[in-house]
């Protein structure tokens, strides 16, 4: 008879508990092995859980989706860890990496945090380069959380926001300091908001984010004009603050922002008319830098902020015209056309919510010199504006247009009228009455803490 030795063979199914005794020697993939716990190659195993201190030079395979663990995970100079499905981490509990340390390699599906979590932090110039859409940043300049869309970096909305439209400035035809406000969403007449630093002024242009108004430019006489920019906060009242400067002393600009950015562009300086782009950081203070220029040279575009979060639009003005141009705010850059108004106009009023913007009055050529046509646009399309309706009087320099996400409000104009008049975005049709002015007034400057360049970015 033949003698064969047979080896033992052990298997264990998914969730059965393995015990190993003091006194033998266990091989996995070791015939004899040399070790308490021998393993010869790779292996892979349902779960893994280890009391007390384990020393395995590698290890990998585990197809365990859930991973629960009583003490904290640690992962030290040197070495990886890669966890695929959720990872839960308990009251109390820690992951730390260390530095030189790398994790994360697989990908976690779902990440439970029971207390807080803290994204990367630091400054608006320290923002990290090579990241994924959806990758979150906590950025200390404008203290909120930002977050990747694969294009640019795009600001959490975590400001409560009061519907506040301001006009600064204007004349009548005395230069004034004299800064309004008006609730949008409400109906009545303008509230007095403060003074501006600046003695005064008119034909300045204005830009706003969530929580800051800025004014800029304009002039105090024929020919006098202004490179100061201004700032004051919109949810409340009081005077304006010094911000810095223009490139250049000049008035009668376009003006257009995102929650972060404010555009100026064109406008007239002792020169002439010129198709400069300024653009300023709302949330800082200082001078403003080039941006790019307009597509063509002129002064008394619409007045007022007609823009998505990412796109700025600029029309009319100069001879008149009845140019739109267009700008991508977060980039820098040259404008390039976006169509044409109904009708070429100078010195008329601008707004908008994020999805349409629209313009109102103003002076065009011909007899009479003055307009009641009111147009609108798809901010996010390009192409020719269409009539919307008409103002409730003709008028030209008027006051800037403010607006929210529903209703586009504009005043003045003209020698030195009050009203004030409004339009749903929502609907087509004439121009309604709002209240009056505090002092009637034109070419005031404008902007309001929920424009349509905001949207929380």
């Amino acid at each position: 008879w033949t003698r064969r030795l047979l080896m033992a063979e052990i298997r264990f199914n998914y969730g059965d508990k393995f015990t190993q005794t003091t006194d033998t020697n266990t091989g996995i993939g070791s015939t004899i092995p040399a070790a308490k716990l021998d393993i010869a190659g790779g292996t892979s195993a349902g779960s893994l859980r280890v009391s007390g201190i384990a020393t395995l030079p590698s290890y990998q395979g585990f197809v365990n989706t859930k991973l629960s663990t009583t003490e904290d995970l640690i992962v030290e100079a040197g070495q990886s860890g890669s966890v695929s499905g959720e990872v839960v981490i308990g009251t109390g509990q820690t992951i730390s990496v260390s530095t030189g340390a790398t994790t994360g390699q697989g990908e976690v599906h779902s990440l439970k945090v029971f207390e807080t979590f803290m994204p990367p932090v630091g400054r608006t110039a320290d923002r990290p380069t090579n990241v994924k859409p959806g990758m979150v940043y906590y950025n200390k300049d404008f203290k909120t959380i930002e977050f990747w869309d694969g294009n640019f970096w795009k600001q959490v909305d975590n400001v409560s926001i009061s519907g506040r439209g301001v006009w600064s400035g204007g004349t009548t035809p005395t230069y004034l300091t004299l800064m309004d406000f008006v609730t949008i969403s409400s109906l009545g007449n303008a509230q007095f908001f403060g003074d501006l630093v600046t003695d005064g002024r008119g034909f300045s242009r204005a830009v706003a984010s969530n929580i800051r108004g800025i004014t800029a430019g304009g002039e105090d006489a024929p020919g006098g004009r202004f490179e100061a920019i201004e700032y004051y906060t919109v949810q409340s009242a009081g005077d304006a603050i010094s911000f810095g400067d223009l490139t250049a002393q000049r008035g009668m600009m376009g003006s257009c922002s995102s929650s972060t950015r404010g555009i100026f562009a064109g406008g007239e300086q002792s020169g002439g008319n010129v198709n400069t782009i300024d653009l300023i950081e709302i949330s800082t203070i200082g001078n403003a830098v080039d941006f790019g220029d307009l597509s063509k040279t002129r002064k008394d575009p619409h007045n007022g902020l007609v823009n998505s979060p990412t796109r700025g639009i600029i029309a009319g003005g100069a001879s008149p015209d009845s140019i739109i141009d267009m700008i991508t705010i977060a980039s820098r850059g040259n404008s390039t056309k976006f169509g044409d108004l109904t009708q070429a106009r100078k010195g008329f009023a601008g707004f908008g919510n994020s999805v349409r913007g629209a313009f109102a009055g103003g002076e065009a050529h011909g007899s009479p010199g003055t307009v009641v046509t009111m147009d609108y646009i798809t901010i996010a399309s390009e192409g020719n504006a269409i009539e919307f309706g008409d103002t409730r009087s003709s008028r030209y320099v008027i006051n800037a247009g403010v607006s929210n996400s529903t209703r586009g409000v504009w005043s003045g104009g003209n020698t030195a009228l009050n009203l004030i008049e409004f339009i749903n975005f929502n609907t087509l049709g004439d121009a309604l009455d709002f209240g009056d002015l505090s002092v009637g007034r034109r070419a005031s400057s404008g902007c309001s803490d929920s424009h349509g360049g905001l949207g929380g970015f």
